[in-house]
């Protein structure tokens, strides 16, 4: 399959973006506060910078194991989201979705690998 150009890249940057940061207001009540998007073959890999949600910040240091089950729970169901959303609004099949968050930076990486074999 033939990438596309520019411009539809362009677009399909904005679309990720604009849908990344939708899922986060949806579950977290905040944006993000950067992000990056690149394109690499057929995934997708955007680097962000977020707000921790306040109430798992309050909690962070008097029960760390909590926050960390509490991170793990929203991260998957994040992924499932934003896939579910990308699949349907921009009509892309993907294959998964793999994400990573580091709450002392605010920091997080996520992967969308796309079925197609480059975009």
């Amino acid at each position: 399959m033939e990438a596309v150009s520019d411009s539809l890249r362009s677009t399909l940057k904005k679309d990720i973006s604009q849908l990344y940061n939708k899922v986060n207001q949806e579950m977290y009540g905040l944006g993000v506060k950067k992000q990056k998007i690149e394109f690499l073959n057929n995934a997708v890999v955007i680097f962000s910078e977020h707000k921790r949600a306040p109430d798992l910040e309050a909690l962070q240091h008097q029960y760390k194991e909590l926050t960390i089950a509490a991170d793990a729970a929203l991260i998957s169901e994040f992924k499932k989201r934003l896939k579910r959303d990308i699949q349907y609004h921009l009509s892309k099949d993907v294959h998964t979705v793999l994400k990573d968050f580091d709450p002392e930076t605010e920091f997080a990486c996520t992967v969308i690998y796309f079925k197609e074999d480059r975009l």
